[in-house]
């Protein structure tokens, strides 16, 4: 009985020391976006691989000036922001797409960073979930890889008409279920 338990316990042990630490930005600022419900759906569903921190204030970012991006100037917001993403294993961005493009706040916390590229090397997945989304997903992937995310084809999912995809707490279709499971296992590889 003892003996089982010890192997129970170095095996909780080693799932801890395993777990990659994601950090999760949603693009949308709506607090019942769809992109935010899919975050949290992940969060729930990869639980046992990934600690999921999702970043919901990216309307808290104050608009780029390159004027005071220095460490004397730069507002304490966007330093926090900076570090979160040095800190983490992988960066994960669900976002929707705003007229045709990347929503403003999103790209206005992107430009914040391309001049300390906490990007650069990092693994980094990024989920477009919109009614349409090609081209705000393929404008965003032109930026990520300008800051050096280390992104593919295999880190970046489409999903066009998301609500007849999700629910509150699911993901009813299964390819959309699949797609979804298979993106954050190559994130974390």
């Amino acid at each position: 009985m003892i003996e089982i338990t010890i192997k129970t316990v170095n095996s909780v042990n080693l799932n801890l020391k395993t777990m990659k630490k994601i950090f999760a930005i949603c693009g949308s600022t709506r607090q019942n976006s769809i992109n935010l419900e899919l975050l949290n759906i992940i969060k729930i569903l990869e639980k046992d691989i990934i600690e999921l921190q999702i970043f919901t204030q990216i309307d808290y970012i104050p608009h780029y000036n390159q004027d005071i991006d220095n460490p004397e100037y730069t507002p304490t917001f966007v330093t926090e922001f900076r570090n979160k993403l040095r800190e983490a294993d992988g960066i994960l961005i669900c976002t929707p797409e705003y007229a045709m493009g990347v929503p403003g706040t999103l790209k206005n916390a992107l430009d914040w960073t391309v001049s300390t590229m906490e990007f650069s090397q990092k693994p980094t997945a990024l989920i477009t979930a919109s009614t349409s989304g090609e081209k705000g997903h393929q404008s965003l992937l032109e930026t990520l890889k300008v800051v050096e995310a280390k992104i593919d084809e295999k880190t970046s999912l489409l999903i066009s008409n998301p609500k007849t995809k999700i629910k509150p707490g699911l993901i009813i279709d299964e390819k959309t279920l699949r797609e979804v499971k298979l993106l954050i296992h190559n994130l974390i590889k």
